[in-house]
């Protein structure tokens, strides 16, 4: 049987041309999941692209705390000074317990059910002071059907410097407090890189990525129709979105034996 792994788009909602993307890419098979920017103010307007979607796609939470969006909501801050105040036990539970209510909320608000997973923008999810916090309110809320979590740990094969920075943000220590928990999450997360590189490279990482993944692997992805000059990140973007929609990226998941597959059916709950 093919391996199956999650393929899940972040930043639904950060700006038109990202939404369209996403939901073109899901209503054409390539994605199995993705994750949106609740404090957008296009989160309330881009959702309808989704609804025809539900069901077949997994539409979870990316909690943010590093967007001018979370700027502007009050809270956020840039990543830098957020990993200084995490590492210094500076994230208190009563600051950082009402925002993640508040992208909650607003999920919920606009989707009419609970987010499939939660992970973060900027991998805040696992960061000390958020994760706790985190965790406590999807016990809290959804004690029958909890969103699975995604761990942000690259797997065996991927693990480059820019990898083991991130996981050493949190990952290990949101894998114990889901444990606990017996919250369902996600055991390695693929996809990172540093975003150089032209189409022929990112199809390259992506076959490599695809070749080396375990099954139940979420590979994330940040696709878009164009680049946007104000977007760090864009050009990435734009090339992201149009590998994905290519016939070659289906012929990787073919040649790599890979099937995607939901999150929700992968990662399961614990029984009571």
């Amino acid at each position: 049987m093919a391996r199956a792994l999650v393929l899940c788009a972040d930043d639904f909602a950060l700006s038109a041309g990202v939404s369209r993307a996403i939901a073109a890419l899901a209503a054409q098979g390539r994605l199995s999941a993705t994750s949106a920017m609740v404090l957008s103010p296009r989160w309330r307007e881009d959702v309808a692209r989704l609804q025809p979607l539900r069901g077949q796609l997994d539409v979870g939470l990316h909690l943010d705390w590093t967007s001018a969006f979370a700027v502007a909501a009050g809270h956020g801050q840039p990543l830098p000074a957020l990993m200084v105040r995490a590492a210094l036990r500076a994230l208190r539970a009563d600051a950082v317990r009402p925002v993640v209510e508040r992208q909650l909320d607003a999920f919920e608000a606009h989707w009419k059910a609970p987010p499939d997973h939660i992970d973060g923008h900027q991998h805040v999810q696992q960061f000390r002071g958020i994760r706790e916090a985190l965790v406590e309110a999807v016990q809290r809320r959804y004690p029958q059907h909890p969103p699975w979590l995604r761990v942000s740990l690259a797997p065996p094969g991927q693990r480059d410097l820019k990898a083991r920075t991130i996981a050493a943000w949190g990952a290990q220590a949101l894998v114990r407090q889901a444990n606990r928990a017996g919250l369902p999450h996600a055991e390695v997360l693929s996809g990172i890189y540093d975003f150089s590189g032209d189409t022929a490279a990112y199809a390259q990482h992506m076959q490599r990525w695809l070749r080396t993944a375990p099954a139940g692997t979420v590979l994330m992805c940040h696709p878009a129709e164009r680049a946007d000059a104000d977007d760090a990140i864009g050009a990435a973007r734009a090339r992201e979105g149009a590998y994905l929609a290519s016939a070659a990226f289906a012929q990787a998941l073919a040649a790599a034996d890979v099937r995607l597959a939901r999150g929700h059916d992968l990662f399961p709950a614990a029984p009571a």
